[in-house]
C-alpha cells in the first residue's frame, strides 16, 4: 500500500510494566508526506509516537517488542545511539515549550549539541523562515522566546526542530492549545515542510487530519485497554471510503 517508506513498524508491542499500551502494530510511513495517528484517548497514539525516536526510553518501566526499521536498521537495536536517532527524528511537542532563553538561542542550542560548524546567523534565519517566523521575529532575536505568542512559540519550537537537519518531524498534537487562526498557520507551514520532511502527527481533530494528512492510522483499544490498529489507508480512503465500521463510526461522532 505505501511505496517508498521510510519508516517500518513490524508487529510493536510497547509495555508500561505490565500493561501493554499497544499491540501488534505494523504499518510503513511514506516519505515526504503527512501521516495522522487518531483515535479515541487512551488508545496509544502518543505511545506509538514516541517509539518512533525512543522517547519512551525515558519513561520508568517501558520497553518495547518488535521493530521499527529506519534506513534499514531496527532502531531499537544494540549500536544505535537514541540521542543520535533523535537528531535524524525530531519532536514538537502538545504545549510549546520554548527555552527561557532568546530566540535566537533557541535555535542555536540543539545545533552546537549535535556538533554544528557552520553559520549559527545563516542557520537561525534559515530555520525560522522554514517555520514561516522569520518575518515576525527577525528585528528581536535577543529577546526571550517567552514573549512570543502560543502560536509564535509553537512555530519556534518547530524551527528549532528543522534547525538540526532530522528527515522526519514528529508532532504530537501540536495545534491543540492554540487558537484556530494559530492552527491554521501550523496547518499550512505542516503543508510546506513535508516538501523537505516526512511528518507524523497525532491529532484529536477530525477535520485537522482529513485537511492536512496523505495518510491516516485509526487506532482502537480492547477490553484491556490495549492500543491496537483498526485500519490505515490514503486519508481519502479512511475518510471517505472506510472498509471497517468502527472507522466509519468514530469519523462520524459516534463514538470516541
Amino acid at each position: 500500500m505505501v511505496a517508498d517508506s521510510v519508516l517500518d513498524l513490524n508487529n510493536l508491542n510497547v509495555y508500561y510494566g505490565n500493561f501493554r499500551a499497544v499491540r501488534d502494530i505494523t504499518l510503513s510511513i511514506p516519505g515526504n508526506m503527512i501521516t495522522a495517528i487518531i483515535g479515541p484517548s487512551g488508545c496509544g497514539k502518543s505511545t506509538v509516537l514516541r517509539s518512533i525516536n525512543r522517547m519512551n526510553d525515558l519513561v520508568p518501566g517501558a520497553r518495547i517488542e518488535g521493530q521499527i526499521i529506519f534506513h534499514g536498521k531496527d532502531i531499537y537495536g544494540p549500536k544505535v545511539d537514541a540521542v543520535s536517532l533523535r537528531k535524524r527524528i525530531g519532536m514538537v511537542f502538545q504545549e510549546p515549550n520554548p527555552f527561557p532563553r532568546s530566540i535566537s538561542a533557541n535555535i542555536t542550542w540543539g545545533a552546537r549539541i549535535h556538533g554544528y560548524s557552520g553559520n549559527m546567523e545563516e542557520l537561525v534565519e534559515e530555520s525560522l523562515r522554514k517555520a514561516a517566523l522569520w518575518d515576525e521575529v527577525k528585528d528581536k532575536l535577543k529577546e526571550n522566546a517567552l514573549r512570543l505568542s502560543g502560536g509564535q512559540q509553537q512555530r519556534l519550537c518547530i524551527a528549532r526542530a528543522i534547525a538540526i537537519k532530522p528527515e522526519i518531524i514528529l508532532m504530537d498534537e501540536p495545534a491543540s492549545a492554540l487558537d484556530p487562526i494559530a492552527t491554521l498557520k501550523i496547518e499550512d507551514l505542516m503543508k510546506t515542510l513535508c516538501r523537505e520532511f516526512t511528518i507524523i502527527i497525532v491529532t484529536h481533530n477530525m477535520q485537522q487530519a482529513s485537511r492536512i494528512s496523505d495518510y491516516t492510522v485509526f487506532l482502537m483499544t480492547d477490553e484491556y485497554r490495549t492500543g491496537y490498529l483498526v485500519e490505515y489507508d490514503t486519508t481519502s480512503e479512511i475518510f471517505f471510503r472506510p472498509n471497517d465500521k468502527r472507522t466509519a463510526d468514530y469519523i462520524s461522532g459516534r463514538f470516541g
